[in-house]
């Protein structure tokens, strides 16, 4: 058993429809047919939408997306319309929502991993391969990988985990010429964003995106390149064969799962409210990794 320990009841805005809560966003379609996306400041660890909240980590979260469309800009149009607030809407909701244009998304999360970590760790450990993708031996946790790879895996419904996949089944779901767009596009992306955050001083470990077709366009959507969809890595501290600081939900896991939280993973039970320390901790973590990526002081 997983998913919202609390699920929020969903903000009702004149002229705006309601489509689905996320994990993190709340999706609604406004008159023109256009998506409106919200990122709420929810945090969601081992697939449990948590009671806390860390406050600013929806505007993190949007306004980092919206640096990193801008880097990206000349490899692969966004879905982003504006940034102007839907009229009507609360006014906390300056500074995190989006009007997106309605693509037709393909549903596969297309994951680039430049160095070895997570799931990834895990497969290679029992078959020396990720995704089907033969590696060299002797890799450990946090090794830089000899090149880039995609390896995608299939979206979960909230409350369950996504499953990695090779590049022959995403080829057998969508066609061999999407598949083939798909895994371009994602090193393509990968590849500028991880120059950019090692001139930065942090490591881009692995990053995952969501694309859709607006017509015979492939189009990046979703959040990019934030601290709840990549790993970055503080470059000074990395350390193969540990697991490394990351900027993310780091906090939250490791307090959930030690003594102090008294909750048990394996349980049916939902985890318990975050304390204040743990709170504090993580969303310092997401302001500093924008604050590095950007150059810009978080306000």
């Amino acid at each position: 058993m997983s998913g919202f320990v609390d699920k929020p009841e969903p903000i009702q805005v004149p002229g705006l429809v309601h489509l689905h809560t996320g994990k993190v966003r709340e999706l609604y379609r406004n008159e023109a047919g256009d998506l409106v996306m919200v990122a709420s400041d929810r945090i969601s660890a081992y697939d449990w939408v948590l009671p806390t909240e860390i406050p600013d980590k929806g505007r993190v979260l949007t306004q980092l997306s919206l640096w990193w469309f801008d880097q990206l800009a000349d490899l692969l149009p966004n879905h982003v319309l504006s940034t102007d607030l839907p009229e009507g809407a609360p006014a906390d909701w300056a500074g995190r929502t989006l009007v997106c244009k309605s693509l037709n998304m393909v549903p596969v999360e297309c994951v680039a991993r430049g160095y070895l970590t997570g799931s990834g760790l895990a497969e290679y450990n029992e078959t020396r391969t990720v995704c089907g993708l033969a590696l060299p031996h002797g890799l450990v946790d946090g090794s830089e990988l000899p090149a880039p790879i995609f390896t995608p895996a299939t979206k979960a419904a909230v409350g369950e985990h996504d499953e990695n996949v090779s590049y022959e089944e995403v080829a057998r779901q969508v066609g061999a010429e999407t598949a083939a767009q798909l895994r371009q596009a994602t090193l393509a992306a990968y590849s500028r964003a991880r120059d950019i955050a090692r001139d930065r001083g942090i490591i881009l470990a692995d990053t995952k995106f969501e694309f859709g077709y607006d017509g015979d366009s492939l189009v990046i959507a979703d959040e990019v390149l934030t601290p709840d969809s990549s790993r970055f890595w503080p470059a000074e501290q990395w350390e193969p064969g540990r697991a490394q600081p990351s900027y993310d939900k780091q906090f939250v896991r490791d307090w959930l799962t030690s003594g102090e939280s008294g909750w048990d993973r394996k349980s049916e039970q939902p985890p318990p409210p975050l304390p204040q320390q743990v709170v504090d901790a993580t969303r310092a973590k997401y302001v500093e990794a924008y604050e590095r990526l950007t150059g810009v002081t978080w306000s």
